[in-house]
């Protein structure tokens, strides 16, 4: 049995095979969409899966604003923040994120679906989410994807 041909082939950040894909976030549920751009941010969709490498695609989500949460989640879902200091608990409904930063209910969903340290931080620079329909990577060219 010639066991030189059963050898498994290991991307690296220069071979890695990396393309833009396009999502559009209008009437997806958040949890659903946030793990379908986990997925293609990881490059867990790909035959040449590395876990320890960003062998991922760069993906850019339109109309974040207009995702959808299910249930009582917007008046319940809650936000928090902490400045170190004591009392310095701060919160935030989903409704209040909605209404000041669009972007960051898809931002904080895919960030915690990421893996955590180097490479979640190296995989989470590749995310561009937009609140509108327009965004300016045109030039790369993305790929749209239906979800």
């Amino acid at each position: 049995m010639d066991t030189l041909s059963y050898k498994t082939a290991s991307v690296n950040k220069t071979t890695a095979q990396k393309e833009w894909i396009l999502i559009d976030a209008e009437g997806k549920t958040l949890g659903r969409l946030a793990t379908e751009i986990a997925m293609y941010l990881r490059g867990k969709k790909k035959p040449s899966f590395t876990p320890n490498v960003d062998c991922g695609d760069n993906v850019v989500v339109i109309n974040a604003e207009k995702v959808k949460l299910s249930g009582k989640k917007w008046d319940e879902k809650v936000y928090l923040r902490y400045s170190g200091y004591p009392g310095g608990l701060k919160s935030r409904t989903a409704t209040e994120m909605k209404a000041k930063f669009p972007t960051r209910l898809v931002e904080n969903a895919v960030k915690g679906m990421l893996p955590k340290g180097r490479l979640g931080r190296d995989l989470y620079r590749n995310l561009y989410v937009y609140a509108g329909g327009e965004h300016k990577h045109e030039a790369q060219q993305p790929k749209k994807i239906e979800l």
